[in-house]
């Protein structure tokens, strides 16, 4: 097995422990992720990524990280006498997701990985330095705010709406306001148009009949 490539990407806060983080490759076929670069007392050296470790809370089963003081889920306090203890009897909070299962094996990825450290250091001088790390992580300000639909000033007009006021012509008002159609009011009894065309009767009293059209 052999490391076909690795890729770093340095950190920038000045005088902390964490130098990188850093991806290494196995035979072009397999990529392993998130390793850290760490400055130890005799130099850099490689720690494998990992995970935290989580108990259930006693009163309803959650998990939660062990150095939680309070329960995600119900809010009741939690002990510390949960954390289990390696073999210095101090507590374990955190597990490899992947790690050698020899010492040839750490030794190999060790040797290459602070060498390839050493001289990304070397590249970040340059004036067009670029990371060749892949970073899925993002802050929030990466993301940009969409355009809300029916944002203020924007006017949809449906198709359908459209089509009904294409034949409204000149009824549409100079000034902007809603498009209202003229028409008629409803003829009644009361009004005097149909008081003029309303049915007559015959006259019948004295002189009926002298005059035509009466």
């Amino acid at each position: 097995m052999e490391i076909t490539e690795v890729r770093i990407k340095l950190m920038e806060e000045p005088g902390e422990r964490l130098k990188a983080f850093c991806s290494i490759t196995f035979d072009n076929c397999f990529v392993v992720r998130d390793l850290k670069i760490i400055e130890g007392t005799s130099g850099p050296f490689v720690a494998m990524p990992s995970r935290k470790l989580t108990a259930h809370c006693p009163r309803c089963g959650m998990k939660n990280h062990l150095r939680a003081p309070f329960c995600n889920q119900c809010g009741s306090q939690l002990s510390n006498e949960r954390m289990p203890l390696d073999s210095d009897g101090r507590a374990k909070l955190y597990a490899d997701i992947a790690h050698p299962i020899n010492s040839a094996c750490r030794e190999m990825i060790q040797e290459v990985v602070v060498q390839e450290f050493y001289e990304e250091i070397e590249r970040a001088k340059q004036p067009d330095y670029v990371s060749r790390y892949d970073d899925f992580d993002m802050d929030y300000g990466d993301f940009k705010q969409r355009p809300q639909q029916g944002a203020p000033g924007e006017t949809r007009v449906d198709q359908a709406h459209q089509r009904r006021h294409s034949h409204l012509g000149n009824n549409r008002p100079q000034s902007g306001g809603p498009v209202r159609e003229r028409t008629a009011p409803p003829t009644t009894p009361n009004t005097p148009s149909a008081a003029r065309n309303a049915y007559r009767e015959p006259p019948t009293g004295f002189g009926a009949g002298i005059f035509p059209g009466e």
